[in-house]
């Protein structure tokens, strides 16, 4: 069966409620009651909330799942290039015919009611999982914790929470005590949920929450802890240390990543994979669009010889700072930004780290978004941070213009939206 015909249930259900987003889990509970709740028939379920590295902590615990054999689900949003690769089984996407016929049986069971996307195809999603054995299942929130469609799960095996930082504040509150009050709201009764480094609000807000509903707790810098020492990983947790190698993912926040990605999977009691099986989950893990190299394709071919072009849908003012650290290195090859971004987003915390480093900024818009942030308002933002900036059509463009002014080699980075960084791999493969 081709891809079209998930395309087209896709373009409908898309029509059934006029936000994109409505926070609320009435409309979901009403669907999987008609769908005989397949939310209560899922694999032990590890439950995902927080701001950045959501999704590169679950493609480490897969991986490491993986490696010792385990059989493994996972759900994440957004997806890159085609919507099947948010539903996916031992790391490969859910078979067209499978999530047509899932699709259709959610949009059938919904009668035409209202019901926002993400909460529509999470019910399919969860029909997929449910009907098909696993191990466990890897589930990422969409947005916040407490209203979001992935929490109708009502008892997790274990719960994580990586760092919470300003995101999403029309949705979540303006504090960051708010944002990580609603991020907790995943939290369940005698559920353990790990906890990656928080600022101090956001900590008090967890705990409160974690007290309230007693959910224990296992605290960065409390009762683990993970640091690179020389070439390797070394991971505390409790009285065990683990030495392992460093994760393929690169930055040095992909440190702490995997180390809450090995105590996660450390505290799954008897679905914990083996120590040789962590070690090899690191090393394999793939995450795209997070500070991937593009190296081949037709998008690296417009730069100098000698050039690096990289690819990035970090878009927050946290994701900037991590950004910002990766490429704040001795290399005499000056960085070129080129940026997209949608209208949500805040891109001036987003530049602001960047900005120092960098000696242009191309803006770009976000193709096929209706939200996509006028380039115009990108450069200015960029050139009040004092970074020379300019607008493109398109990224190729962009990638021509850097190298039409550039004497040499050259450092890109292709940055600022999720939806950005899937055109880009579409348009490069």
């Amino acid at each position: 069966m081709s891809n079209a015909h998930s395309d087209l249930i896709l373009q409908r259900l898309q029509r059934l409620h006029p936000k994109a987003i409505d926070l609320s889990l009435d409309r979901l509970l009403r669907l999987l009651d008609a769908l005989d709740h397949p939310e209560r028939r899922l694999a032990p379920v590890v439950h995902v909330a927080g701001t950045n590295g959501k999704g590169s902590t679950l493609a480490m615990l897969d991986a490491m799942l993986a490696a010792d054999g385990r059989r493994v689900q996972r759900y994440i949003s957004p997806h890159l290039v085609r919507f099947n690769e948010r539903i996916l089984f031992d790391g490969e996407p859910i078979d067209e015919q499978v999530f047509s016929e899932v699709l259709d049986r959610a949009e059938r069971a919904n009668r035409g009611e209202p019901i926002t996307f993400f909460e529509i195809t999470t019910a399919a999603a969860f029909l997929a999982f449910a009907e098909r054995e696993a191990d466990v299942l890897l589930l990422e929130t969409g947005l916040g914790g407490r209203l979001d469609a992935t929490n109708v799960v009502e008892r997790p095996l274990l719960t994580l929470i990586t760092p919470v930082s300003y995101d999403h504040q029309a949705f979540l509150g303006d504090r960051l005590d708010q944002i990580a009050g609603e991020k907790a709201g995943i939290l369940k009764a005698g559920v353990p949920c790990a906890l990656g480094p928080q600022q101090a609000d956001a900590l008090d807000a967890i705990r409160a929450r974690a007290e309230s509903v007693g959910a224990p707790l296992i605290l960065h810098g409390r009762d683990w802890e993970a640091e690179r020492v020389g070439g390797r990983l070394e991971v505390r947790h409790g009285e065990t240390t683990l030495d392992l190698p460093l994760p393929a993912l690169k930055g040095a926040h992909q440190i702490l990543n995997a180390g809450l990605a090995v105590v996660a999977a450390l505290s799954l009691g008897d679905l914990a994979p083996s120590e040789d099986a962590i070690a090899a989950g690191l090393t394999r893990a793939r995450w795209p669009a997070r500070l991937q190299a593009l190296t081949t394709g037709p998008l690296p071919a417009h730069l100098p010889d000698g050039s690096s072009l990289w690819l990035d849908g970090g878009h927050n003012p946290a994701a900037g700072e991590v950004l910002a650290a990766y490429f704040d290195e001795e290399d005499p090859r000056p960085l070129h930004l080129v940026v997209g971004m949608i209208n949500t987003k805040d891109s001036l915390g987003f530049l602001a780290p960047l900005a120092p480093l960098a000696a242009s900024l191309q803006a770009v818009p976000v193709p096929d978004e209706q939200a996509s942030r006028d380039p115009a308002e990108v450069v200015e933002e960029a050139e009040d941070l004092g970074l020379p900036a300019t607008v493109r059509r398109d990224v190729p463009s962009a990638l021509l213009a850097i190298a039409a002014r550039s004497a040499g080699p050259v450092r890109v980075l292709i940055c600022g939206s999720l939806y950005l960084a899937g055109h880009v791999l579409r348009a490069n493969s």
